[in-house]
């Protein structure tokens, strides 16, 4: 018999206000005393290269997940204050093992974006360079 949908997303928390210096093992090791951990999930700023300062962490349990919202809600992790609540379920897709850049949909949308931007750049250089040789020419 499976778990209500209601039940199965109270296990997955979000944790809110991580340090830079906090990696997934810091924030297993914070969460592990309060039971299992099934997935850690800290959404990457690939820009920055450091996690956005958040993430999503659930348990095998739920009475697990209400324990740790109980006493890691305001507790500090390398001087921060945190912020830990039950995910929102549209946040988080319990139980799929497939991250969202893995879809074509995004894949296309974001590289698409990026090859784009490097083909204009590319462009531009190639127009300041012709402009600097006519230039060269005109004065020579």
């Amino acid at each position: 018999m499976s778990q209500a949908p209601t039940l199965q997303s109270r296990r997955a928390l979000y944790i809110g206000g991580l340090d830079p210096a906090v990696s997934e093992t810091t924030l297993r090791a914070a969460f592990l005393p309060f039971g299992p951990i099934q997935h850690i999930d800290m959404p990457m700023d690939y820009a920055l290269g450091t996690h956005k300062g958040f993430a999503f962490l659930e348990f095998v349990d739920s009475d697990d997940a209400n324990e740790a919202i109980y006493n890691m809600d305001g507790a500090e992790l390398f001087g921060r204050a945190l912020t830990v609540n039950v995910a929102q379920a549209d946040k988080m897709n319990l139980g799929s093992s497939k991250a969202l850049w893995s879809t074509d949909e995004w894949f296309k949308e974001h590289a698409g974006v990026k090859e784009e931007e490097e083909r204009a750049e590319r462009e531009k250089g190639t127009e300041r360079d012709s402009a600097m040789l006519k230039e060269e020419h005109l004065v020579g």
